[in-house]
């Protein structure tokens, strides 16, 4: 029992299962130590699930290998192409049918759009996306659009369909605005054609992944990059400011600000238990 409370498996190996991983792997190095004395830091075992034959798969292989050999690096146990196909008993169970105990499993591995019950099922794709055309129209109306997680839409550099990041809905969105528009006048309407700023994930302290055009990015440099997009893309001075302190604190300090752990000293438990 003791060892499932200690095992922590992640499923999906996208930017935020890698995230999520990395930011596990610290707190068991720093703040498990500090906050949880009596416990061992080796008991401690983090999982990242992956059903793929890579991490990050709407990035680079480059990209990829680094970010499997940070994980390790930090003891994260990477475990690439292993779907998990339940959980009961407070066991993960994988395809192989081996299983992980755990108390705590934290899905990240996508999610199912909303179902509309007037849009037919042949008009849906993988994940329960609707399917839509170059115009984000459904196939069956002209009056009907989809954009961002909830629609499907491929082109020839995406044929499985754009990734499920904010850029590609700010993008469609402003593209139907204009072609809406153009439709009240009489106008041909634009195709949509996502344009990829880059992507970037971090997997922890000076580790991070970037995949900017044909700059391929990874370690100390990339994590540069990853906090000032970050921080450039906060709202307010003051608020950029705040961030800003409070990521230098965290640095020096190797110490995660945001948590809630209540600890009671020995003394103190002691005199509630007596």
């Amino acid at each position: 029992e003791k060892q499932a409370l200690m095992n922590v498996v992640i499923v999906g190996g996208g930017a935020t299962g890698v995230e999520i991983s990395g930011v596990l792997a610290e707190m068991k190095h720093f703040v498990l130590p500090k906050d949880y004395p009596d416990l061992k830091q080796s008991e401690m075992n983090i999982y990242l699930v992956e059903g793929s034959p890579h991490l990050l798969a709407a990035m680079s292989e480059e990209a990829s290998d680094n970010a499997k050999r940070f994980l390790e690096g930090m003891g994260v146990k990477v475990m690439l192409q292993k779907k998990v196909v339940d959980y009961k008993d407070d066991k993960v169970i994988l395809d192989d049918d081996s299983s992980i105990e755990t108390k705590t499993v934290v899905w990240v591995s996508g999610v199912t759009a909303t179902r509309f019950e007037q849009i037919d099922n042949k008009e849906l794709g993988r994940g329960g996306r609707i399917l839509v055309n170059e115009y984000n129209q459904l196939h069956s109306s002209g009056n009907v659009f989809a954009i961002g997680d909830v629609c499907l839409q491929t082109e020839t550099d995406y044929p499985n369909g754009h990734p499920q990041v904010a850029q590609v809905a700010i993008q469609q969105g402003l593209l139907l605005a204009d072609n809406l528009k153009r439709m009240e006048k009489g106008e041909p309407m634009k195709p949509f054609h996502y344009k990829n700023l880059g992507t970037l994930a971090t997997v922890g302290r000076n580790k991070a992944v970037a995949d900017l055009h044909k700059v391929k990015l990874h370690g100390f440099i990339a994590w540069l990059v990853w906090m000032g997009v970050h921080l450039r893309s906060i709202l307010g001075v003051k608020n950029k400011i705040m961030v800003l302190i409070e990521w230098i604190w965290s640095y020096f300090t190797y110490d995660q600000s945001i948590r809630l752990i209540l600890f009671i000293p020995k003394k103190e438990r002691n005199k509630q238990e007596g």
